[in-house]
């Protein structure tokens, strides 16, 4: 589970690399990302602001191996509370 309502931060890990972000291809993306965006604040975190950007693609560069799919590739690697999908409101 992301959550975008943490200012580049996702868990423990802090920094740029781990804001929330959502990287459009047109303009024409941004009104449904908005609406969607809409609909999640006022379901899932009416308490707390949903910081997610929407920012255009420029160059986009695929993770290390070593990153790509690190729970699952790394079983005795730390365990994240978080990685789940969230089908109620966050209680705070």
């Amino acid at each position: 589970m992301h959550d975008p309502t943490s200012l580049n931060k996702q868990g423990r890990n802090t920094g740029r690399q781990y804001r929330s972000a959502i990287f459009v291809h047109s303009d024409d993306q941004i009104p449904v990302i908005e609406k969607v965006k809409a609909e999640v604040q006022k379901e899932f975190y009416p308490n707390a602001p949903i910081v997610t950007e929407v920012v255009p693609v420029t160059v986009f560069w695929d993770a290390e191996d070593y990153h790509q799919l690190y729970l699952e590739n790394n079983p005795d690697g730390y365990h994240c509370p978080s990685h789940f999908y969230r089908t109620e409101p966050k209680l705070d």
